[in-house]
């Protein structure tokens, strides 16, 4: 056994990859640990799948990150495999390059990770070089592809003049979006010397023949696996992004692997921009056999300011039926259950496993249905609850300090002001009835998702006479104060809450996280007792609910 080979086997402590920093939240690298959990779970398919068939010990698989960065999940499968292989390819310079060479195949995102991801498998930033430990490859990529790839902007309106490489005044359109992943040219169109994110295995037509291009005619993949980008700056406002890693996905089902894992947000269980077609793909999938579903990213990812969780995705080509889900929270015990993925009445996948049993009890009680989620539209508090900008008017309104004759309150971002009614430019008639407000914006917890927390801002009385602006969603109306109180209540209780939490992906708290909350008589003081009672909640039930919903004061401060 050679020195390198020897160097690139050994145990190492520290692990260099459980040591470097991330390069932003959009390309996350992945632990060692969380690698080797992920290839756990493809073993045991594998295994179930094959006549208990161990993955490590097959010479013909093949492997692919399309998306590699830190190269772990390179490095970690070559070394199963270098165990696993021993019987069957007795030497180990023999077996490490055959491994390298025929089974491991990555697509660097950028030129930077692409280096990174070679130290990692081969030990040297060349995989053809003097300190590699592949002995075949004549090239210095190996099987670790990158090459610069460009955005192809469309439906751009404004434009410079600038002149070409051999001086010629040209006109150069600057706002528009990649045809490919929908990326800002005003934000990645920044010339030949900083990197352009546009990745190659997403700004292609055919995936197969460009994956035939870089690796042979004859290469199909056995496994895809990684951890993809997550989203890009699409020229929205502010700070906007739209997920890409959605693109990933469909693109490496188009490869047709025998089975696909990745690790993405989670937010595509109930909402996310652009992403209904993807949710609806996704739901529909009957080769979805398992999601491990982590409710804080931090759990998996330390340090990355990433809300909703992440979750990790078995994908089996050959076999199809129920998902196995399991649900992930620090030291809380896991959650498992075999169940559909889109539940009969639902267009959102219901995160956890003990809220689904709550909401099938809610929605029996008040339809008599049992075999469907979904609430009569009569019977949902979502038609209580305003769109966004209820009155007309955006975030940034402010009203005058000072009262005139005519003038109605206005609840703003930061406080209340006075403003006629002339300014009101929709739902007209909520202004002069007693209404809840609440904010559309759910209370922060910075980069972290901890539980139990609120859900929503914690809803106050608007008064008749009061509106508000974009800050804020209202709620109603109601003919008296006594009706707006008792709806008041029913919010402040963590059950309507936990049945919001179930639709609501974000922090965002629009209309639609209301749809499987059920309105009540709005004729008392409605507490937990009375709502655990009406629905006939088990103590299992109820601890649950407890452990990840905060109570709430109506009278608190949303950052307390």
């Amino acid at each position: 056994m050679t020195t390198h080979t020897n160097f690139s086997l050994r145990g190492r402590n520290p692990d260099v990859l459980t040591c470097i920093a991330n390069l932003s939240n959009d390309e996350v690298f992945t632990p060692p640990e969380f690698a080797n959990r992920m290839l756990e779970n493809l073993a045991t398919t594998w295994a179930r799948s094959n006549d208990g068939e161990n993955l490590w010990s097959n010479p013909d698989v093949a492997f692919l990150d399309p998306f590699t960065k830190s190269g772990v999940f390179l490095r970690e499968i070559a070394s199963r495999l270098v165990k696993g292989l021993e019987h069957e390819i007795p030497d180990l310079d023999e077996r490490v390059d055959h491994i390298l060479t025929k089974q491991v195949f990555g697509i660097g995102v950028t030129h930077l990770t692409s280096l990174l991801a070679r130290r990692s498998l081969y030990c040297s930033k060349w995989a053809n070089g003097p300190h590699s430990i592949a002995r075949s490859f004549d090239t210095a990529q190996g099987n670790i592809w990158f090459e610069r790839t460009e955005h192809t902007w469309v439906g751009a309106t404004e434009w410079v003049y600038t002149a070409d490489t051999d001086g010629n005044r040209i006109k150069k359109f600057t706002n528009g979006k990649c045809d490919y992943c929908g990326a800002s040219q005003k934000s990645l169109d920044r010339g030949n010397d900083l990197e352009t994110h546009a990745y190659a295995f997403i700004h292609h037509d055919d995936i197969n023949a460009r994956i035939a291009e870089l690796f042979g005619a004859d290469m199909q993949f056995d496994v895809i696996i990684g951890n993809p980008p997550y989203q890009l700056n699409d020229g929205g406002f502010g700070t906007s992004a739209a997920p890409i890693y959605d693109k990933f996905v469909e693109q490496a089902k188009k490869l047709n692997p025998r089975f696909l894992t990745m690790v993405i947000p989670s937010r595509w269980f109930a909402g996310g921009k652009g992403l209904d077609e993807f949710r609806e793909s996704m739901l529909g999938d009957v080769h979805l056999r398992s999601i491990d579903d982590f409710l804080s990213a931090a759990d998996v990812f330390p340090g990355v300011g990433l809300k909703g969780g992440v979750c990790y995705f078995l994908w089996d080509r050959d076999n199809s039926g129920d998902c196995e889900v399991r649900t992930h929270f620090k030291d809380w015990p896991v959650t498992t259950a075999i169940r559909p993925l889109l539940e009969e009445g639902a267009d959102v996948f219901i995160r956890f496993n003990e809220g689904l049993s709550i909401l099938k009890k809610v929605v029996a009680v008040e339809t008599g249905q049992s075999d469907s989620i979904e609430l009569p539209e009569g019977l949902r508090f979502e038609r209580l609850v305003s769109s966004r900008k209820p009155f007309g008017l955006d975030t940034t309104f402010k009203g005058k300090a000072a009262k005139s004759p005519g003038d109605i309150v206005i609840y703003q971002n930061g406080g209340t002001g006075y403003t006629p009614r002339s300014s009101v430019k929709a739902n007209e008639h909520l202004i002069d009835k007693w209404k809840i407000f609440t904010g559309r914006a759910a209370p922060g917890t910075g980069n972290r998702d901890t539980y139990p927390h609120k859900i929503i801002s914690t809803p106050f009385m608007g008064e008749p006479g009061s509106i508000s602006s974009e800050t804020y969603l209202a709620i109603g109306p109601f003919d008296t104060q006594d009706e707006g109180e008792s709806a008041l209540s029913y919010l402040s209780c963590r059950l309507t809450r936990l049945l919001i939490l179930l639709h609501k992906p974000s922090q965002d708290t629009t209309r639609k996280v209301y749809t499987f909350v059920p309105t009540q008589k709005w004729t008392q003081k409605w507490t937990d007792e009375d709502l655990y009672a009406k629905y006939d909640l088990t103590e299992d039930e109820i601890t649950f609910i407890e452990k990840v919903v905060r109570p709430m004061v109506l009278s608190e401060l949303d950052d307390a």
